[in-house]
């Protein structure tokens, strides 16, 4: 069975559809299913010493892993061979696949902020980021959506994507589980320092080659020679040792500087900038991102069908 074709199956599902408000309000979603087991084991079993909560934080990252991959592995065991199979896996992948949410999100938040509305921007980028947006002016906005559009479009589609073709349904469900609990548990503070220390690892270490991926497709659809010299010059000095990545790659490719000094809570973190000697993105910049967004899936789409025919 070709995972390729079964993943394009499931992103031209999700494009299509997105997730339902309809299909939420009656059950939920599978990450959200695997965040209400990370929450669970999490409170009953992150205390104690330092290496106590390392340890139970292993092994709650994976149970949560093999409790997302075994199902999904029974599923695609019981698949018919052939087409029907792959367009069977395809819709069962579709949940795990986040396209359409990611760019309703990042829109919503450049409507008004190409109208002028910053209280509505302020508004909106807070559902996708975790800085204080009441900080944030026009540019801090802009910047804050298109970071977000960056390194989502690599967590939350390429990535689950990348290792559905590597594994099939038990790979993306097993990937997604990796990377809510680093959602969730991965966080340098007092509470989950040593509790989501390997879940922030394991993640750092499944996204690194999809993270590489995305930045190089978000290049090559924009300006490449451009996006690929501030990659190269600037994405290991991010916090993030995939992020810089495809940040540094919209960064080049809309001519513009991301990242740099941000606000959470009472926090001021210092990060350096990504292509900083450019200007900062104006009000249409995130509508420009977006479009680079959809360049990028295009191609990535197209390179997974031709995978797919090529291995069927």
């Amino acid at each position: 069975m070709s995972f390729a074709l079964m993943m394009t199956v499931a992103l031209c599902v999700d494009v299509t559809f997105g997730w339902p408000a309809r299909i939420y309000a009656r059950i939920g979603h599978p990450v959200t299913w695997i965040g209400a087991l990370i929450s669970w084991l999490e409170a009953r079993l992150n205390h104690g010493r330092p290496a106590r909560r390392f340890l139970m934080g292993l092994s709650v990252s994976m149970v949560t892993i093999l409790a997302a991959a075994l199902p999904a592995l029974g599923l695609q065991m019981f698949l018919p061979a052939g087409v029907l199979g792959i367009v069977l896996g395809g819709v069962l992948a579709w949940p795990l696949v986040a396209s359409r949410s990611l760019y309703d999100h990042v829109a919503a938040v450049a409507a008004p902020l190409a109208q002028g509305d910053l209280a509505g921007a302020r508004q909106a980028v807070a559902m996708i980021v975790g800085r204080d947006p009441e900080q944030l002016d026009q540019a801090g906005v802009a910047r804050a959506a298109l970071e977000s559009l960056a390194e989502n479009t690599s967590d939350g589609v390429v990535a689950p994507l990348f290792w559905g073709m590597v594994a099939g349904l038990p790979g993306i469900a097993a990937y997604k589980a990796i990377n809510t609990l680093d959602s969730m548990i991965g966080h340098r503070n007092a509470r989950y320092a040593h509790f989501g220390k390997f879940a922030a690892r394991l993640d750092d270490l499944v996204n690194l080659v999809p993270a590489r991926l995305t930045g190089i497709a978000m290049a090559l659809v924009s300006r490449p020679g451009v996006a690929l010299r501030v990659i190269a010059r600037d994405a290991r000095a991010h916090r993030s040792p995939n992020a810089g990545w495809p940040e540094g790659a919209m960064a080049g490719g809309l001519g513009v500087r991301l990242s740099g000094p941000r606000v959470y809570g009472a926090e001021v973190s210092a990060e350096p900038w990504l292509n900083g000697t450019a200007p900062d993105p104006g009000p249409g910049s995130v509508c420009q991102g977006l479009a680079l967004y959809v360049r990028a899936m295009i191609l990535l789409s197209t390179l997974m069908l031709g995978l797919g025919v090529w291995y069927a």
